[in-house]
């Protein structure tokens, strides 16, 4: 008995707030106060919703590096066989149809490195996919279904920016790979930072149950519209425990306008200015009531914040009149600008609000000549560019740092090794400076018995010894 009436408890509550069902622009939030009104059910905009959310199938070939089978020594003694050398390692997730021609939203995480896609619609059908676009800062990416010539079902966009704590939202994915499920909750924040999941650290957080398998999954408002790409849980068990966090549904529609424009990377507004936490010291310090808003720490040259007069020291507050708490919802509000117009930024300078406007511009670009160190050398097996603004701001590094950074270490490898990492930038070898990726590969090749390298890695500068 008592079983059945915690049920029954959940059932009054879940269709308590079910009575919700009215487009988002006049969504009336009320407390029912009829019978009638808690009679009411999520099945009309389950129907709605449900038939554009599908499964996703990657696969990724990987290559089992054991020495033993390379040795001539083991293979005489003990055969070829053994462990294969390639296995197939497969991910699950979801995914949501965003155009009629195919186009679907999912994670990054699910379909990275992924050589084989499939996609599985709620019909049980099942199609290949192509990767149209992967940011991996967002943690999105854009799915097309090949070979298809239909119009598929669709989720409309809604307004993130609308939600507010305690609306309703259903969570509909592929958890576990059991099949479709539908769950519901209440969003528990609007706008959760420091969650460490991608660079952009803003989210919608809820209790709608999220578990693995729903990611890139749908998180539905009650009108039936997109509001968020569910991405992550917090949990101790790998179980769902009321603590979910969803990419708001405005990133999603940046992401997917560049998809939809042919390009192959996702183009966002540069501020130009690096910025840090204001702490309860840094608050006390410039006068402020509260730890809040974005402090500028340094201002890169002829950038859009240096021609719109912000300075080191000032402390963002809002864009075009929304408040930030932090440097992340900064970076969330601003990327999430359209380039080409302008941004009302508000600053703090000496007690003062100024409104400035920022040109909304893209990342300067500059040829990267991106090459992999492949001669005998502390670097072979380390992939190496040339630093613009638009990689460090890829890279989160000090925005006015230039030279050679290394992108990418290959396991295994030489560089490993020795220790060198992704966002490392080479300043010396052998006491000659590095200014481009070609001096790099050519003094990489010198028949050199000992290397004397010179790195800055964050704020530190390091000079190291290797010997050949």
């Amino acid at each position: 008995m008592a079983r059945l009436r915690i049920l029954a408890v959940a059932a009054a509550v879940s269709l308590l707030f079910a009575a919700l069902a009215q487009p988002a622009a006049a969504q009336d939030r009320r407390v029912p106060d009829s019978l009638g009104q808690l009679l009411l059910s999520f099945a009309p905009i389950v129907q709605r919703a449900a038939p554009a959310v599908v499964n996703v199938y990657a696969a990724h070939v990987v290559e089992n590096r054991n020495p033993f089978f390379d040795d001539p020594f083991f293979r005489q003694f003990f055969g070829g066989g053994g462990m294969p050398r390639e296995q197939v390692e497969r991910a699950l997730g979801s995914g949501v149809i965003i155009d009629p021609s195919g186009l679907v939203v999912t994670n990054f995480h699910v379909i990275k490195d992924a050589s084989e896609i499939k996609v599985a619609l709620a019909d049980k059908r099942e199609f290949d996919a192509a990767i149209v676009l992967k940011d991996q800062r967002s943690d999105l990416a854009v799915l097309r279904i090949k070979g298809a010539h239909e119009r598929f079902p669709t989720l409309e966009f809604g307004d993130s920016d609308r939600l507010q704590v305690g609306d309703v939202v259903l969570a509909i994915g592929d958890p576990f790979g059991v099949g479709q499920t539908v769950t519901h909750g209440i969003v528990s924040a609007v706008a959760r930072t420091e969650v460490g999941i991608s660079d952009y650290q803003f989210f919608i957080q809820t209790d709608a149950a999220i578990n693995p398998g729903n990611s890139g999954g749908a998180l539905v408002d009650m009108s039936g519209h997109l509001i968020g790409i569910n991405t992550a849980i917090y949990s101790r068990s790998g179980g769902s425990q009321g603590i979910g966090f969803a990419i708001p549904s405005n990133m999603v529609r940046v992401v997917v306008a560049s998809a939809k424009g042919g390009s192959k990377a996702v183009q966002r507004p540069w501020l130009g200015a690096k910025l840090q936490q204001v702490t309860p010291d840094i608050a006390d310090s410039l006068g402020l009531k509260r730890p809040s808003g974005a402090l500028v720490a340094s201002v890169v040259a002829d950038s859009p914040a240096a021609r719109a007069g912000i300075r080191t020291g000032d402390v963002i507050v809002s864009v075009d009149g929304t408040e930030v708490d932090d440097p992340n919802a900064f970076d969330y509000r601003f990327a999430t600008k359209p380039l080409g117009s302008t941004a009302q930024v508000a600053v703090l300078r000496r007690g003062q609000e100024t409104v400035v406007p920022v040109a909304l511009q893209p990342l300067p670009q500059t040829p990267r000549d991106e090459i992999e160190i492949s001669s005998a050398s502390p670097f072979r097996g380390a992939t190496v560019a040339n630093l613009s603004p638009a990689l460090a701001d890829e890279l989160r590094l000090d925005p006015q740092a230039h030279g050679v950074v290394i992108t990418a270490v290959a396991d295994g490898s030489t560089a490993q090794v020795f220790g060198f990492q992704p966002g490392d930038i080479v300043v010396a070898v052998n006491n000659e400076k590095i200014a481009n990726t070609a001096d790099l590969e050519r003094i990489s090749k010198s028949a050199n018995r000992s290397w004397r390298v010179t790195l800055r890695r964050g704020d530190q500068q390091i000079s190291v010894m290797f010997s050949g």
